[in-house]
């Protein structure tokens, strides 16, 4: 072993005369452990919040959609086939899109109106899995059935089984003037999936009666795809695009919740920043050990000085003195940030019972449970980045060290 870093550990290891650099080197472990493993657990929960979202706002929108011209596709059976030839398409299911105003008594609300086949949307969409009255296959061609989200059902105060009015803005042309299309429906099943934007601005009827109703004859809005791999839906669009014609394109959802997403990211970088202060806070620490460590062995930097070491070995030991406290807490921080990452879901559960409140609240938000994703990449760059934080704080103190004058040093000893 090297004697920089023998004499290094020896110092790290030793009882100081003066205790008080003692308890700075662990308030500065400390401080590293505590800022290494905030980290850690609140990447994971923000991790596990974009997972989370990502995953109920996939359960009604679609990996990719393929669209005609003026949000008309005739012949979406063979768009259908051929997309369905893609190794990467689990399901292909069409739609109908269309905005319509919903009517029950004296409520009225405005409302987003899906066309689909149910047995078909099972495969790309899990509002089926969803349902919290009626069931999603009970809506049949030419029976007016339509299923609700539960907020909108809510804001109209309509049940399972009552009827309501659907008004169609394609008009039609009477003596009278131009007059709104009326359609009666009969509400068969209520989902929540629990997106606001969904829940209360969804309406599921059967494509034939959206055909019928918005007058599209046989054509359809579009055919929505199911991946094996969301993370491939901007390739696989760019591949069937090739396939196409040009009256024919496909996009993918992260175009179409872009910005949604985006912001997730960007706020996630913002608190890795905000977060990695405690880090750099906790170096200022190291600095200040080390600063005083210098002050305190001053008599034997001189003795090493005088014995032959060079001003590149003194730095080094004090290097090694201080980085031992930058690994020792990041360690620390990144097992006890790993461990509390992966049992948050037991851990905040307890936290509630013991103080008697709850984190979130059922009645305000619709996660109220915090979801956890470690996700190993960032807990290795965590790791990295503490380390290097550890390293830089010991090189102006080492650096004051090996300066020593032994002379200097040892005058009044």
């Amino acid at each position: 072993m090297r004697y920089e870093l023998l004499v290094g550990l020896r110092y790290t290891r030793a009882k100081r005369r003066n205790h008080f650099i003692s308890f700075i080197s662990l308030i500065s472990m400390a401080g590293i452990a505590l800022g290494v493993a905030a980290l850690i657990v609140v990447l994971s929960v923000m991790n596990g919040f974009q997972k989370e979202l990502r995953t109920r706002i996939l359960g009604v929108a679609s990996h990719v959609q393929i669209s005609g011209t003026g949000d008309r596709l005739r012949d979406w059976q063979s768009v259908a086939k051929i997309a369905a030839e893609h190794p990467r398409v689990t399901g292909t299911a069409p739609f109908v899109n269309a905005q319509a105003l919903i009517s029950f008594g004296q409520s009225v609300r405005g409302s987003i109106v899906r066309g689909v086949i149910p047995e078909q949307e099972d495969k790309v969409a899990e509002i089926g899995s969803h349902m919290r009255a009626g069931r999603l296959d009970a809506l049949r061609p030419g029976e007016f059935g339509i299923v609700l989200g539960s907020e909108l059902a809510r804001a109209l105060g309509v049940l399972n089984g009552e009827k309501l009015v659907l008004i169609a803005p394609q008009g039609q042309v009477t003596p009278a003037g131009v007059m709104p299309r009326l359609k009666q429906f009969t509400v068969v099943g209520i989902f929540e999936v629990g997106m606001f934007e969904y829940d209360s601005g969804l309406a599921l009827i059967h494509i034939e009666d959206a055909q019928r109703l918005f007058q599209l004859g046989d054509a359809v809005t579009g055919v929505r795809l199911k991946l094996d791999d969301l993370y491939a839906a901007r390739t696989v669009a760019r591949e069937l695009m090739a396939k196409f014609d040009a009256s024919t394109y496909a996009t993918d959802w992260t175009r179409s919740h872009a910005n949604f997403f985006r912001a997730v990211e960007i706020e996630k970088r913002v608190m890795f920043i905000i977060l990695l202060l405690i880090v750099a806070v906790a170096a200022f620490n190291i600095v200040s050990t080390l600063v005083m460590a210098v002050t305190d062995k001053q008599a034997d930097i001189a003795i090493l000085r005088t014995l032959g070491a060079s001003p590149g070995s003194i730095l080094q030991i004090f290097v090694v003195q201080g980085v031992l406290i930058g690994v020792i807490g990041t360690l620390i921080g990144v097992a006890g940030g790993v461990l509390l990452g992966l049992n948050i879901d037991v851990v905040v559960p307890a936290l509630e019972r013991i103080f008697s409140v709850q984190f979130l609240s059922k009645d305000v938000y619709y996660i109220s449970d915090l979801p956890s994703d470690v996700q190993w990449p960032d807990v290795i760059v965590i790791g990295i980045v503490a380390l290097v934080i550890s390293f830089c704080a010991t090189l102006y103190p080492s650096w004051r060290a090996s300066r020593v004058n032994p002379a200097e040093a040892l005058r009044y000893e």
